[in-house]
């Protein structure tokens, strides 16, 4: 897929059909926030909330994710973020292989687009389709990786931390690291 601007990509992934996906959406949640921004955050794909409003993170998920960003003196018009998938799963079930496939060119012409230093994968799904297919998050969170001179880091979804409180504090652990990487760039 050649590189499109932002609007003309947008437009794209409104009209899709790559996957089944698009015949159960009400809308895509493309991403948004900051496009000049240092640092993009990528989730799984959208839950209820985000499909019924079409933007990412806008649920229980997305309020907790709001709390950790100003933890680290961060707002969501600081950031740009979107999704491995544009539509949203039935049931919140995680994507399929296929569906990744089809929608994984979009989020990579997101990254071209913004051109983020950092990248912070939330959660497995994030991170095995953005760092290794064998990502284990629990094993492998918060270690830094580099490519193509982005920095990438792997956190727990803030709805896993919403299902298990306990991982509040590794995630903080991983917050403070993202804030140390961001103020030294």
């Amino acid at each position: 897929m050649a590189l499109l601007p932002l609007k003309d990509l947008y437009m794209e992934c409104l009209n899709c059909k790559k996957c089944n996906l698009s015949n159960t959406r009400n809308n895509v949640v493309f991403g948004e926030g900051n496009y000049k921004s240092k640092i993009m955050f990528i989730g799984e794909g959208p839950g209820k909330d985000e499909d019924l409003q079409g933007k990412p993170f806008v649920g229980r998920a997305g309020q907790l994710l709001n709390k950790m960003l100003e933890a680290i003196n961060l707002k969501r018009e600081d950031i740009y973020i979107a999704n491995i998938v544009k539509c949203r799963p039935p049931n919140n079930r995680v994507p399929l292989e296929e569906e990744i496939q089809a929608c994984i060119p979009y989020l990579r012409n997101q990254v071209a687009i913004i051109s983020p230093k950092i990248i912070v994968c939330l959660g497995s799904t994030a991170a095995k389709a953005i760092i290794d297919k064998n990502f284990k998050i629990t094993a492998m969170r918060g270690r830094w990786y580099e490519r193509k001179g982005v920095s990438i880091i792997a956190t727990y979804h803030p709805a896993a931390l919403l299902r298990d409180p306990a991982k509040k504090t590794e995630a903080w652990e991983d917050f403070k690291a993202i804030k140390e990487k961001l103020d030294n760039l």
